[in-house]
């Protein structure tokens, strides 16, 4: 799983707080690091569609070399630097194996090689 993907998963376990379950704390047990070709224009479209504050919390907890600014700096699209940062978390770090935590209620949902698993069951939903 990518962190684009980490970036819209929410709980939805029934009897948590409305927008409760997002975002999720990632447990990783596997971290991937594949390169990817860089596309600066790409990255610079993809800043405004994340949550920027739930990106830097998971980027932190799976990268320890990560240094993304806790928001997007003025003229972003025009700084290679700060859209190698970018690139890096979102394209190139895979979690391969790992449980994500809602905040809300404690539910664990695992991942396991890559794919994660948000299956609620009945009496969950």
């Amino acid at each position: 799983m990518k962190l684009p993907t980490h970036n819209v998963l929410t709980s939805h376990v029934r009897g948590g707080k409305p927008g409760g379950g997002f975002p999720l704390r990632i447990q990783a047990l596997e971290v991937k690091v594949n390169n990817v070709d860089f596309n600066p224009e790409f990255r610079a479209r993809m800043v405004p569609k994340v949550e920027w504050a739930a990106l830097v919390e998971a980027a932190e907890s799976l990268v320890t070399d990560q240094d993304l600014p806790p928001e997007p700096i003025p003229d972003f699209e025009n700084n290679e630097d700060f859209l190698r940062k970018v690139h890096h978390v979102l394209m190139e770090v895979e979690v391969v194996e790992s449980v994500l935590k809602c905040p809300n209620t404690g539910r664990e949902f695992p991942i396991t090689k890559g794919i994660p698993n948000m299956l609620l069951s009945e009496e969950e939903t």
